[in-house]
């Protein structure tokens, strides 16, 4: 099942597809998922009472991206300005995660990080083009 066929079968959609909206919410909602197993396996770590704010980034990172995916993948009456700011408020908060994550040598802070690239990259790309086009 993928959620880039699902949105571009919605009935509202139709032929305006937006393939970079399609791949932001497919990486928010793999973000969502990666960045709240990172900051569990921080918890699992040793000096996990040291890594409280990074606990604290990486859970609102995977919260930002929770709704940046569920409104950004409604699209009937699609309400641009609140996919936009909310995807403003996921970059802020995947760069806070990422300038955390990236400090850290183990595993799942590197998968992290890389996942807030991704994540950052994608939503910025997305929400540029709704900007531009004015697609929802």
């Amino acid at each position: 099942m993928s959620i880039k066929e699902m949105i571009q079968d919605h009935p509202a959609v139709g032929d305006d597809y937006n393939d970079e909206l399609g791949e932001a919410v497919k990486h928010a909602m793999y973000g969502a998922a990666i960045m709240n197993s990172c900051a569990d396996a921080c918890l699992a770590e040793e000096n996990a009472k040291e890594r409280a704010e990074c606990i604290r980034r990486c859970l609102d990172a995977s919260d930002a991206c929770t709704a940046f995916y569920r409104m950004a993948s409604r699209r009937t009456h699609g309400n641009v300005p609140a996919i936009k700011a909310i995807g403003a408020a996921t970059i802020i908060a995947c760069e806070q995660c990422h300038e955390l994550c990236k400090q850290h040598d183990d595993p799942h802070c590197k998968r992290c990080a890389q996942m807030c690239e991704e994540v950052i990259r994608d939503v910025k790309k997305a929400t540029q083009l709704m900007a531009d086009n004015r697609q929802g």
